[in-house]
């Protein structure tokens, strides 16, 4: 009768036993205090700046803002490095999309605004050699159109008539030598051959000397009217041909290195929508303008058509130097920040890394990266907001965490 209950109390006996040197005894390594983790089991990877993730130390220490270095375990260097996991269905319902980093050469595109002018090497600007009064003047304002041989104006001159006379006398005289002195004088003054020799067969003083129109165009500038008083300063008629026109674009100045003369433009311009114009470039100038800070480049289009019009605004895009093999992605890629610019590398099994890079060149849709991405690595293109978001957070968290596992 008593010997079960011997058995159950020597039973209960060595489970309290148990218990208690399981409370006081410590396997080697663990934590003699309950519930409470070793950290000489945790692996330190290196100590790093609680408020600078960059500044790392092999060994304990202090930051340039003088706080304590916090050590990175090998448990929680993923997040640290601002690596973060993400389940595959939460990726496919943020709608994460990736592309492939790749390497080589970029076009250097310029897309900038261009605007109409006059062809500066057909513009014919007419002065007077001698003062005088303007009478009968045909052209009535700026923009009408003339042909070569058109009257312009006749100038009335006394300085022109007393020479006439002088001529006549010379003639009269017989003097060779006073005829060509006197020729020699009309002609310096603005008379033309074909006057002289009207001149000489008639024999008579013409009052006013009459001004026509060298080549076809339009009147670019008219700076008189009837009966003003002209000197040879005065800018009277300015005409200038439509056949070909100059059109200017305007560089920025981080992009001036890209353009040289003989590059190929492309122009399109609003008023003419289906319409595309080729182009070159004949000449960059030398200088930026100081309000702007943009470099001025110059083309000549032929303009047989006459629709292209001076001050015309449109769009040129020139085709740029290429850049030598580079690193690029496309541009949606890249997180930009008022200090720096990420991306978020896909680094396989749900991992993602979101990593500081240095900019490059811009081409279209396609951006170079100088460093801190290698070719052929995998970027997150969509949804890169919201990963990069949870890889700071978590970073965060990890360099302020403790260095034991309390609860």
């Amino acid at each position: 009768m008593y010997k079960p209950l011997t058995i159950m109390a020597a039973l209960i006996v060595a489970l309290v036993a148990g218990m208690v040197i399981g409370r006081y005894v410590v396997a080697p390594g663990a934590s003699p205090v309950p519930g409470v983790a070793t950290e000489s089991r945790r692996e330190i990877l290196y100590w790093v700046a609680p408020m600078d993730p960059e500044f790392r130390r092999d060994g304990p220490g202090k930051s340039p803002m003088g706080m304590d270095l916090v050590p990175v375990y090998a448990d929680t260097a993923d997040r640290a490095a601002g690596i973060v996991a993400i389940d595959p269905a939460v990726v496919s319902n943020l709608g994460v999309r990736t592309a492939i980093a790749e390497r080589g050469s970029l076009p250097r595109e310029i897309d900038t605004t261009a605007y109409v002018s006059y062809d500066e090497d057909t513009v014919q600007h007419v002065h007077t050699r001698v003062d005088g009064w303007i009478e009968n003047l045909a052209a009535t304002a700026a923009g009408d159109l003339v042909t070569a041989g058109d009257l312009l104006f006749e100038l009335y001159s006394p300085t022109l008539v007393n020479a006439q006379q002088e001529y006549l006398a010379a003639l009269r005289s017989g003097s060779a030598s006073l005829k060509l002195a006197s020729r020699e004088r009309l002609l310096s003054l603005g008379i033309t051959a074909a006057e002289l020799e009207r001149l000489d067969g008639e024999g008579k003083v013409r009052q006013r000397l009459r001004v026509y129109a060298e080549r076809n165009g339009v009147i670019a500038d008219l700076g008189v009217r009837d009966g003003m008083y002209v000197t040879p300063n005065t800018d009277v008629i300015s005409i200038a041909s439509l056949d070909t026109v100059w059109v200017f674009g305007d560089v920025l100045e981080r992009l001036a290195g890209w353009v040289k003369p003989g590059q190929a433009a492309t122009l399109r311009f609003e008023s003419l929508p289906c319409e595309r114009y080729s182009a070159e470039i004949v000449y960059v100038y030398p200088e930026l303008d100081p309000v702007t800070r943009t470099l001025r480049v110059r083309m000549r289009l032929q303009n047989l058509d006459s629709l292209l019009r001076p001050n015309m605004f449109g769009r040129v895009e020139i085709d740029g130097l290429e850049t030598g093999p580079i690193v690029h992605v496309p541009r949606e890629a890249v997180i930009r920040s008022g200090h720096d610019s990420r991306i978020v590398v896909e680094l396989g099994d749900g991992r993602f890394e979101s990593r500081e890079i240095r900019l490059g060149v811009e081409s279209g849709d396609r951006i170079a990266i100088r460093s801190g991405l290698r070719a052929g690595e995998s970027v997150v293109v969509s949804g890169q907001f919201l990963i990069d978001s949870e890889s700071s957070v978590g970073s965060a968290l990890a360099r302020m965490q403790p260095g034991d596992d309390t609860p």
